[in-house]
């Protein structure tokens, strides 16, 4: 069922930041308000509950087609029946995840600095990833182990690099937003600018509007 055109806003969730709604509902209104991907990102979460949790949000997206990807653990992916994982730097290499999870699957790889990217092509000048994340494009708190931040002007070198998607996070919000599409991002992949919204539908229409 992968839908493999990565495009328009990605949900990365983190339910300490939804604060005025439950996560389930988060991601209901989200994909209500046009949301493309659905990345579930649980850091501290046992892995009967992650599992729990990614098998709730893949009946509630299954309606809307909307791709459900798991954040590093290729097993709670496999046991979910999600449509693909997020894989960061120190990760399962992606060449093991593409051989387990079959060619449907969609893969993708977080980049922190433009050496990951030398050693990407080093390792494989054409790989068989579906997107690439650039992280962080801006200074954000969601994540506070993150390398310096991209930038607009390090996003624009990475897209004369790659024909590969490009998944730009990292204080990503509406003002800032048009700034990172015009600079080569293909997707925008937002925490708590829908997480802790008072209206995840509008904050994701709002968002979706950048693409068009």
């Amino acid at each position: 069922m992968a839908n493999k055109k990565i495009r328009g806003v990605y949900l990365v969730t983190d339910r300490p930041l939804c604060r005025m709604h439950s996560l389930a509902e988060v991601v209901r209104l989200a994909a209500l308000g046009g949301v493309n991907l659905v990345q579930l990102r649980e850091k501290e979460t046992d892995s009967r509950e992650f599992l729990e949790l990614a098998k709730h949000l893949k009946e509630i997206l299954r309606p809307f087609s909307i791709p459900l990807l798991i954040n590093d653990r290729l097993d709670i992916c496999l046991a979910a029946g999600a449509n693909g994982v997020h894989l960061g730097q120190s990760d399962l290499p992606w060449q093991d995840a593409r051989r387990i999870l079959g060619k449907d699957a969609i893969i993708g790889l977080s980049l922190e600095t433009k050496e990951d990217y030398h050693s990407l092509i080093k390792t494989d000048s054409h790989p068989g990833l579906d997107y690439l994340a650039v992280s962080p494009i801006f200074e954000t708190n969601t994540k506070t182990n993150t390398k310096p931040a991209w930038g607009l002007e390090g996003l624009k070198w990475l897209r004369t690099q790659t024909k590969l998607p490009i998944v730009a996070i990292g204080g990503i919000k509406e003002s800032n937003a048009k700034d990172v599409l015009d600079a080569g991002a293909d997707s925008l992949a937002v925490v708590s600018a829908i997480c802790s919204a008072k209206d995840p539908k509008l904050a994701t229409e709002i968002l979706s509007e950048k693409f068009h």
